[in-house]
């Protein structure tokens, strides 16, 4: 199965962030097929929270093919731990989805479109994580995940 890693809306990463992503990409690679996707937030520069998250989520489910199994991070989505991670980047694989994407959104968070799209909604933590912390932690978790599943010594 391939893993879209993310889905992730943000302005240009920093070079220290954008080695930590590329590190963990590096790994995950080890184990399956990656790909890393940024949006542009607001692609059009709407004044309006409705219209730039409207904007932001048609832009993100251009990216998405109907067959892909979409999990979104979302503040409200359901709290797993790195064990339950595991199962689900595991279980993946018998859905019938050629591919895993996990949906990061912009600051006003997810669109209508994609909280009907996503087949599952998580949160990474109780705290509200800016994109860039939020996709730092989901590509350490996607590692620590595969390790989990291959029974190798990273997780404990």
């Amino acid at each position: 199965m391939q893993i879209r890693g993310s889905i992730c809306v943000g302005k240009k990463r920093s070079r220290e962030l954008q080695f930590m992503v590329d590190e963990y990409a590096e790994k995950i690679k080890y184990y399956c097929s990656f790909e890393d996707v940024q949006i542009r937030p607001n692609p059009r520069n709407a004044r309006d929270q409705r219209a730039q998250v409207d904007d932001e989520d048609a832009a993100m489910m251009n990216l998405l093919r109907s067959d892909d199994w979409v999990v979104m991070l979302d503040e409200r989505g359901k709290d797993i731990g790195s064990e339950e991670m595991a199962e689900l980047v595991g279980d993946a694989g018998n859905t019938g989805a050629s591919r895993l994407s996990f949906c990061i959104g912009g600051p006003y968070g997810h669109g209508r479109k994609m909280r009907e799209r996503a087949n599952k909604s998580i949160k990474l933590s109780s705290l509200v994580l800016n994109h860039q912390i939020a996709l730092l932690v989901l590509m350490e978790q996607l590692y620590r995940s595969w390790t989990i599943l291959k029974g190798q010594n990273y997780h404990h």
